[in-house]
């Protein structure tokens, strides 16, 4: 779709109760790509008005809305009080959008406007709490809003954000909380999300995964240490649980003893190992680390295939720098910037081999799915 033939950003869409926010994309889109990111995350998907461009019924599910008219934008509905219009051209009906070079497509998002208490100040790696600095969002729209800075990380786009009533033509605002909103830019960086997840319904024991993982890099160990346990201290049983304890003396040796006899029987039965994990130390760049188990909440996408109804085998490669306040930093330092480029090329190495034997499927950090061939 040719971004001249889309219409204007209007002026105003928002009422006086309303947030308003601006999700800019590059050309390569397509819309079914803001279909599907949307069916990630927000289970009521649905299209109320279907732009050209979308086959009916082609991601969200039926019933779909009707088809746009003319030059009408579409409506993507992600719950009850929250849609996103468009495509519109990046440009406003005699406006300046505000946006950077390089976008083709902007989205409208409307939702309750929900603000609370000023935010912490200290890790901000995605410039929220720099765009609402006077009050973060809350419930739903901090839900949405979480999502517009996943969805412009993972497709090179940019946000404006809180901009409600801020092109609002004279006369046009909508009761007495229809104040201009901050209308921060973002650009989210595509770099600071680095960690991926394999779902797969096949568990690699130990072995197995160290064998598959020293084969990516020569440094990937088990990390499966553990430390004795010697019980309770002694006499615990003959003293009271605090000063003026009513329970029974020897109610409460009872108690300790049939403890006792459940914690010996757990610990001479026979060992069911639910989770291990692996480690590759990169020395001034970290370390990067493997931690499988199993799973039941799953990616949205992933709940009801047939493989994964009872959950799932989560194997979750992810980084671990060693100035982890630095890495959540909406500016890092150059150093952490480049440590962080080459862990990530490592995690995606690791994840592609975990996925190559196991199968299944594979999610980025925002829970979005990953093709393996672009890793």
């Amino acid at each position: 779709m040719a971004a001249p033939q889309l219409p204007l950003l209007p002026r105003t869409v928002a009422q006086g109760h309303q947030a308003r926010h601006i999700l800019t994309v590059p050309g390569d889109v397509e819309l079914d790509e803001i279909e599907v990111l949307a069916l990630s995350r927000f289970s009521a998907t649905r299209w109320d008005v279907v732009p050209p461009g979308i086959l009916p019924g082609n991601v969200a599910g039926a019933p779909q809305g009707r088809r746009a008219q003319g030059k009408e934008v579409g409506v993507l509905r992600v719950s009850r009080h929250a849609v996103i219009n468009g495509p519109y051209r990046p440009a406003g009906e005699g406006f300046d959008v505000g946006v950077p070079p390089g976008a083709a497509m902007a989205f409208d998002v409307v939702c309750h406007r929900e603000r609370g208490e000023a935010p912490f100040p200290a890790g901000d790696r995605d410039g929220i709490g720099r765009a609402f600095a006077a009050g973060m969002p809350e419930r739903e729209e901090r839900r949405l809003v979480e999502w517009l800075v996943s969805v412009a990380r993972r497709l090179g786009g940019s946000l404006r954000l809180d901009v409600g009533a801020i092109w609002d033509a004279p006369g046009t605002a909508a009761g007495p909380t229809a104040k201009p909103g901050s209308g921060v830019v973002l650009t989210p960086d595509a770099g600071a999300a680095i960690d991926m997840t394999v779902y797969s319904d096949v568990w690699l024991d130990p072995q197995a995964a160290h064998a598959i993982l020293q084969k990516v890099h020569p440094r990937a160990r088990l990390h499966m240490d553990g430390q004795e346990w010697g019980g309770p201290p002694q006499g615990i049983a003959d003293k009271p649980l605090y000063p003026g304890d009513p329970l029974d003396p020897e109610l409460r040796k009872m108690l300790h003893a049939a403890a006792d006899d459940y914690d010996i029987k757990a610990l001479t039965g026979p060992r069911v190992l639910d989770g291990y994990g692996l480690v590759v130390d990169l020395d001034v760049d970290g370390i990067v680390a493997v931690e499988i188990s199993g799973e039941e909440k799953l990616p949205r996408l992933l709940r009801g295939l047939p493989w994964a109804e009872q959950g799932a085998v989560r194997y979750w490669v992810h980084w671990e720098p060693h100035d982890p306040v630095e890495s959540q930093r909406e500016f890092p330092s150059m150093e952490l910037r480049v440590a962080r480029k080459r862990a990530a090329e490592l995690v995606a190495r690791l994840a592609g081999a975990i996925h190559a034997a196991a199968g299944g499927e594979i999610a980025d950090e925002d829970g979005f799915l990953v093709d393996p061939s672009d890793l």
